[in-house]
């Protein structure tokens, strides 16, 4: 009977391991446009689900705790973005990097990685927590935090990053799940993030009257719920990739891998980081903090419609590197223009809501007369050059994807460094509050158009390395 019991249980794990194996392989057989439907569709919901309940905190602040607190809220975008830097260069680095190495087969590495991504989130997040709380209010006048908006803001972020390890691992599980071969388990770990974070903002800041600390507790505890799930996934032995004896210890070779792959996101975000300080400064000085206001409220309508399209780059990544690392370059090509195509349909959507909704998205969040009429203008701004933005996203996640660093790294820091930065100081010193806002759009389009003759050099490459396989495989047969 045990023999039977023995044979059984080994006969499934067999089967499992074959199953995850095969849904791997598939990356490099089943055609594009499914594969893309079937990892992109996933992630999207994920990342969109995500944006709105970031909408939800704020609809939920801004209408009960004031709008002083929404100014509070936008000061601390830069922080995220920082966490966000740390987090990517990890998560998005190692889910790469295991996509190419099950590409090429190496079961073995891809294994490590998964566990020295472990390792690195709880070192990163530790540090990065310590020395944020130990200088936090010195950061936030950095930031942009005036006497009104600073003790919202010091109260929102205390608890997010006493919690940023969970932050932390959160989004790297997630990262990997895609990687391996797991989209729907990705989308169900942020959707289920989603349900309880509303659930917790109406039980914390509507019934409780907690306020902004509410929201952020809110944050915490559904992100750990979910961090929580992600490692019951990984701890099973069944699966592919799993938790492991072994595999914790750092590598320096693959920390390396992890590192030079993450760096483009990395500085992406801490790009990103230093234009919002940049921006809220800006923004402070020559509208106060119901400009900084509106700009949050903006940024928040296109967070949703930049998540729709980050969305569709995670669910491309695992087809991009797969196909790059078996060299499958025809396969590649396709999946990038489906996703180009994808991406400025949507961004095309965000763009219509903008031009024509303003003030019904802008009371959502207020009743200020003065922070909505602010809201409206910084809303048609932020979002005018949206139909060609993602394109630009696309192509700079493209790069990453297949390890070339440096030109995702230069896409990245020419919209946001060589081109913003520059404009935001120069701009407003003519126009006012209208030349920040204008040095947005005006970056976007410049960055856009990089990114197209970038592109344009580089699928010239690939169709000449494709007639060079097919002339190779000719000359076999």
């Amino acid at each position: 009977m045990i023999n039977q019991l023995f044979s059984l249980s080994l006969h499934s794990y067999n089967l499992l391991m074959m199953d995850n194996k095969k849904a791997t392989l598939e990356l490099g057989t089943k055609p594009v446009g499914h594969l893309l439907w079937q990892y992109a569709l996933p992630a999207i919901i994920a990342m969109t689900a995500s944006s709105l309940y970031n909408i939800i905190d704020r609809i939920f602040i801004g209408q009960i705790v004031g709008p002083d607190a929404i100014a509070g809220l936008a000061i601390t975008f830069p922080f995220m973005n920082l966490s966000g830097a740390f987090g990517a260069a990890v998560g998005v680095g190692a889910s790469t990097a295991i996509s190419v190495k099950l590409g090429q087969k190496d079961y073995s590495s891809a294994q490590h990685l998964l566990g020295n991504t472990v390792t690195l989130n709880v070192i990163i997040g530790i540090m990065l927590t310590i020395v944020c709380i130990t200088f936090l209010d010195p950061i936030l006048r950095f930031f942009g935090a005036s006497d009104v908006t600073i003790p919202y803001a010091r109260d929102f972020m205390e608890i997010i990053l006493i919690g940023n390890v969970v932050t932390h691992m959160y989004f790297g599980m997630n990262a990997l799940l895609r990687a391996a071969s797991k989209p729907r388990m990705a989308m169900l770990a942020t959707i289920f993030t989603v349900v309880m974070n509303i659930l917790l903002d109406v039980v914390f800041i509507l019934w409780w009257g907690w306020g902004i600390r509410g929201a952020a507790l809110a944050t915490m505890i559904s992100q750990t719920l979910a961090m929580c799930w992600q490692f019951s996934i990984f701890a099973n032995k069944n699966q592919m990739l799993h938790f492991k004896r072994g595999i914790y210890k750092l590598r320096t070779h693959l920390v390396k891998t992890i590192i030079s792959i993450g760096i483009s996101p990395f500085l992406m975000n801490v790009c990103a980081c230093i234009v919002v300080i940049f921006v809220n400064n800006q923004l402070y000085h020559y509208g106060g903090d119901m400009a900084v206001g509106a700009y949050g409220i903006s940024n928040a309508v296109a967070t949703v419609f930049v998540m729709f399209v980050i969305g569709l780059n995670q669910g491309m990544q695992p087809i991009a590197g797969y196909n790059y690392g078996a060299q499958q370059l025809t396969r590649l090509m396709r999946v990038v223009r489906l996703a180009i195509i994808a991406a400025t349909c949507i961004m095309s959507i965000g763009w219509l809501v903008a031009m024509f909704m303003p003030s019904l998205i802008a009371r959502a969040f207020t009743t200020d007369a003065k922070l909505i009429n602010q809201a409206i203008v910084a809303i048609r701004f932020n979002l005018i050059v949206f139909p060609i933005i993602g394109f630009q996203m696309v192509t700079t996640n493209f790069f990453q994807c297949i390890g070339k660093v440096k030109i995702s790294i230069f896409l990245s820091l020419s919209r946001q460094m060589l081109l913003l930065l520059p404009l935001l100081g120069i701009l407003p010193i003519f126009i006012g509050l209208d030349g920040v806002w204008l040095a947005l759009p005006s970056s976007d389009f410049l960055s856009a158009l990089l990114a197209f003759t970038v592109m344009t050099i580089f699928m010239r490459k690939f169709k000449k390395q494709i007639i060079a396989q097919e002339q190779s495989q000719n000359e076999t047969k």
